[in-house]
């Protein structure tokens, strides 16, 4: 499957199109605690150290943290779920309402406690987790309820996001529910997407998005993921069996392969992982799940969508914790990835042919913008080149440089010239900001490439007393244009460079 990456004002428009948009979500939804403090010590009680607290934070987390990832992005979000009828069901319920998380769909079971996990923390190294949990299915009369609530928030809503933590709440009654209610919503249904946990994967079939990660996947399918044809594989058998829509497998440090279309359209896209330093991958995956389903919700394309996720990601693993991505990170991420492109090509693009070079020219001139012309070896740029090339472009509104070819370089200084060869110095010229062409030139003079480029203004050094002297003036001066002598910096040149080195 191909994809095309949209333009920045492309991404902005989804992304402000998610604002607003209802997602719902249903799962596991628990209390992530944080008991951050620092070990200076060891107990005289026994042998293990002593945490002395600094702070202590609560947040939403598993499912509910799914939630909050939505309502960073802009979402109207209901949380569907089980939680217990105690202390921490409380605080969980207080934080939904601090983040205006609609909490109609939770159900509070006072036979389980609600789900918390406590990590405690020394300079941002984990050394312990407390898990306070059941994992067993709801009774009937508590399942009965949710099923109630999830029918409601699937007609109600744009999406509806399945996270599954392992507890218990994701029944194959629970997720058909949902699926079937989702598929009834208006003419074409509501997407649901799902982020499993254990199989079996039965209860998820007919689910518009699964996103497993390769781990689970290769659990699924037998066999090992090693590459975009075994990652291929295993999501056509994940698609034929579930009979899902999209799958999205996440491969940690090789990516995302999306699988999507139908019939021959069918195909896997793999989204390499940005490059950064990962700090924590605490809660990536709900990033990813909460940014697809936002965007589906707001008309993107699966590969768009999953694009978009894939760059949530590699925002999120630069921070502590489960933390949440906003739409405004994903711009100022894609906005960076772009500039650093745009850069790249930018050299690529101003090394010209000849033809190329003229086409520019005239386009400039048609513009009313005066074309500059010099030319050189430049084969060690140095402060000398630099000044020079500044201010010829001053003279006018974009500047070509010739560049003589290696060959022609040898004919005019000599067999142990040039240092650098042509494609290099091209390279160097083009990364200069004042430069907007460079064209390399066979001959011993650039007097062709002068009468193509025809510019406005042809410029040489000062060491140039006549103008007469320097090549092409004649072809400039009758089509209007001048001639500029610029000032060198002395001492400066190449062949001084040249000989310091040896010594």
């Amino acid at each position: 499957m191909s994809f095309e990456q949209p333009s920045n004002e492309q991404v902005e428009t989804l992304l402000r199109g998610a604002l607003g948009k209802k997602i719902a979500v249903v799962g596991d939804a628990m209390l992530d605690g944080y008991i951050i403090g620092r070990i200076d010590r060891i107990s005289p009680e026994a042998p293990v150290p002593v945490l002395e607290v600094e702070k202590e934070d609560w947040k939403l987390g598993g499912a509910a943290n799914v939630a909050q990832c939505l309502v960073a992005l802009g979402c109207d979000v209901r949380m569907c779920c089980i939680t217990g009828d105690d202390p921490d069901g409380r605080l969980f319920a207080d934080e939904l309402k601090n983040l205006t998380i609609d909490p109609v769909g939770v159900i509070a079971d006072a036979s389980r406690p609600t789900t918390r996990k406590t990590r405690v923390i020394a300079k941002q190294q984990q050394v312990v987790r407390l898990d306070h949990e059941v994992t067993h299915e709801p009774a009937a009369g508590i399942e009965k309820k949710l099923i109630t609530q999830v029918k409601a928030a699937a007609k109600w809503a744009d999406a509806v996001i399945l996270s599954d933590y392992d507890k218990g709440v994701l029944t194959e009654r629970v997720c058909q529910a949902v699926i079937e209610a989702a598929k009834g919503v208006g003419e074409i249904g509501v997407p649901v997407l799902v982020d499993p946990k254990v199989r079996p994967w039965a209860k998820y079939k007919g689910a518009t998005v699964l996103k497993p990660n390769r781990k689970e996947t290769e659990q699924y399918v037998g066999f090992a993921i090693t590459n975009d044809v075994t990652a291929e594989e295993a999501a056509k058998q994940l698609a034929k069996k579930l009979k899902a829509q999209s799958v999205l497998v996440t491969r940690g440090s090789a990516g995302m392969s999306l699988l999507a279309g139908k019939g021959k359209a069918q195909g896997l896209t793999t989204f390499k992982a940005e490059q950064h330093e990962v700090f924590d991958v605490t809660g990536a995956g709900d990033v990813v799940i909460s940014v697809l389903a936002a965007l589906l919700a707001a008309g993107a394309d699966t590969g768009t969508a999953t694009w978009l996720a894939n760059v949530a990601a590699g925002i999120k693993v630069q921070k502590f914790g489960a933390a949440t991505v906003t739409g405004q990170e994903i711009l100022d991420a894609i906005d960076s990835q772009t500039t650093a492109v745009a850069r790249e090509l930018d050299y690529e693009r101003k090394v010209m042919t000849l033809k190329e070079a003229a086409a520019f020219a005239k386009k400039m001139q048609k513009q009313g913008k005066k074309v500059v012309f010099t030319n050189g070896c430049f084969d060690i740029l140095h402060l000398g080149h630099v000044t020079y090339l500044e201010k010829s472009r001053r003279t006018g509104d974009a500047m070509i440089v010739g560049i003589n070819t290696d060959d022609s370089v040898k004919r005019l200084k000599g067999p142990g010239r040039p240092v650098q060869k042509e494609h290099d110095r091209a390279r160097i010229i083009a990364s200069q900001a004042c430069v907007d062409g460079v064209v390399l030139f066979d001959e011993d003079t650039p007097y062709d490439l002068i009468k193509s480029v025809n510019p406005d203004i042809l410029t040489k050094g000062a060491d140039y007393k006549r103008k007469e002297d320097i090549v092409g003036w004649d072809i400039v001066e009758k089509n209007g244009g001048s001639i500029q002598r610029i000032e060198l910096v002395e001492g400066k040149s190449t062949t001084n460079l040249i000989e310091k080195s040896k010594e």
